[in-house]
């Protein structure tokens, strides 16, 4: 099973499949965009299909810069960045929770960064995804 609830490599998500897997969670998820748009316009969003392992998500870019990606899951979804060490030590500097640096800490590393997935299920999930987005595209 993929890691997003969407693996049909054939066609992308529609907005109505999309609001059904995520349920109660799908006003987070335009949250969460909605504040990427406003905050790093400007922004493209696309839909990509990774592998059968990893199914759709969404890529939230600035220019060439990749922002943040979002699988939908069953009733939540992930928000998944690539950290580099200068994002990972500015996010300890930050007054990030606990919790956020713990993912962050134990993330497997990659030549272009941690790779940091956060699930997200509630408004302050949202508003830390956010700090760490900014973080990240400040300490590229």
């Amino acid at each position: 099973m993929a890691l997003s609830a969407f693996d049909d490599k054939t066609r992308p998500p529609q907005e109505d499949e999309l609001a059904a897997v995520l349920g109660k969670k799908f006003g987070l998820w335009n949250d969460l965009q909605s504040r990427s748009a406003a905050r790093f316009a400007p922004l493209s969003i696309d839909w990509g299909y990774a592998s059968k392992n990893t199914g759709w998500g969404l890529r939230l870019k600035q220019e060439r810069r990749t922002v943040l990606y979002m699988t939908p899951c069953q009733g939540y979804f992930l928000a998944s960045f690539a950290l580099g060490e200068k994002a990972v030590k500015a996010a300890h500097e930050s007054a990030l929770p606990a919790e956020v640096l713990d993912v962050i800490d134990n993330a497997p590393r990659y030549a272009e960064g941690r790779g940091v997935r956060f699930e997200v299920r509630s408004a302050k999930d949202v508003r830390n995804m956010e700090r760490v987005a900014i973080i990240k595209m400040a300490n590229c």
